[in-house]
């Protein structure tokens, strides 16, 4: 995937970022429990901070720094996973959807181990 391609996907989720966190604080906060709505801010809460660090790889990417192509694809994947089970277990309360939360979170920590991994094999081999 390209750069570019990257910067628009993480641009797109960081603008639905703040739609959902939006609609979870006005629209859920009376529907929701209290544990419901602290799970709704951590899906909120990765989702931003991991699309925005897509879009990081992508910027640096661009610039010409060198960054593990399946680095992105790993955290979207696990932005959809992790915030998107999470997301879809308080809208639906069925738990079955927080079983499948860890593989997201470990997406989520692979893309950035592949990420860091190399960044600093290539600054050993500079």
């Amino acid at each position: 995937m390209s750069n570019q391609s990257l910067i628009r996907i993480s641009a797109f989720l960081l603008a639905a970022a703040v739609a959902i966190g939006a609609f979870g604080a006005h629209a859920l906060e009376e529907i929701l429990s209290p544990e419901r709505m602290n799970t709704w801010e951590t899906a909120v809460f990765y989702h931003t901070w991991n699309a925005l660090g897509v879009m990081l790889m992508a910027v640096i990417g661009k610039q010409g720094g060198t960054v593990a192509k399946s680095a992105p694809l790993l955290i979207l994947g696990g932005i959809f996973i992790f915030s998107g089970s999470l997301y879809t277990l308080c809208l639906t309360d069925i738990g079955l959807f927080g079983v499948i939360t860890p593989i997201g979170g470990l997406l989520l920590i692979a893309g950035w181990i592949v990420f860091g991994w190399k960044v600093v094999s290539k600054q050993q081999s500079s």
